[in-house]
């Protein structure tokens, strides 16, 4: 079973990454945005939960979090592995994640930096929010902002999974086809 973990600031290529990882290695694809959405769209006790914080501009606590999180390997746990995208954020979510992993027996095999400079994610993140509408893309303040809290919060997982010697970095730059033949050489490591 090999499960990873993608990081990345936004505008990386994590979402598109995944689905490639997906369809090639047959893994599950766990994205905290999709599950926010599928559990809030089916008024299930946790996206109204999910839904009430992200109303009122706050971040979804982590043990809301978890439980969806949770729920998803568990119905999927016979698949080959899984992506986390967008998970976890932070050293504490880490750690729970690692302990429930512990406690059904499975564990993060890697996790996949892919690194590329401010300024270029910056044009993709502009461009894919004029191509999707995306409002959150467009303003460069919001981008910035987006930015710092991965600084701030997500940067340190890097160390986190460095000391476990877990942690695979990647220059995410170039064309996805590029980006895609050296995550595809990450991988197959683990086949």
């Amino acid at each position: 079973m090999i499960n990873l973990v993608l990081f990345g600031k936004p505008g990386a290529g994590k979402g598109t990454q995944a689905e490639y990882i997906k369809k090639e290695f047959g893994l599950f694809h766990i994205s905290t945005g999709d599950l926010f959405r599928y559990n809030i769209k089916n008024k299930t006790s946790l996206g109204l939960l999910a839904k009430k914080n992200i109303d009122n501009g706050d971040l979804v606590p982590d043990h809301v979090t978890i439980e969806m999180l949770k729920d998803s390997v568990l119905k999927n746990i016979n698949d080959l592995g899984f992506i986390f995208d967008g998970f976890p954020r932070t050293i504490s979510q880490a750690i729970k994640l690692d302990e429930f992993l512990t406690s059904i027996k499975i564990e993060i095999t890697a996790t996949i930096s892919l690194n590329v400079e401010d300024t270029i994610l910056m044009d993709r993140l502009i461009k894919r929010g004029k191509l999707e509408g995306r409002a959150d893309d467009l303003s460069i303040d919001k981008i910035r902002n987006r930015f710092n809290e991965y600084n701030t919060k997500t940067q340190p997982l890097l160390n986190f999974y460095h000391k476990q010697g877990k942690l695979l970095s990647i220059d995410g730059s170039g064309t996805i086809y590029q980006i895609r033949e050296r995550v595809n050489v990450l991988v197959n490591q683990f086949k």
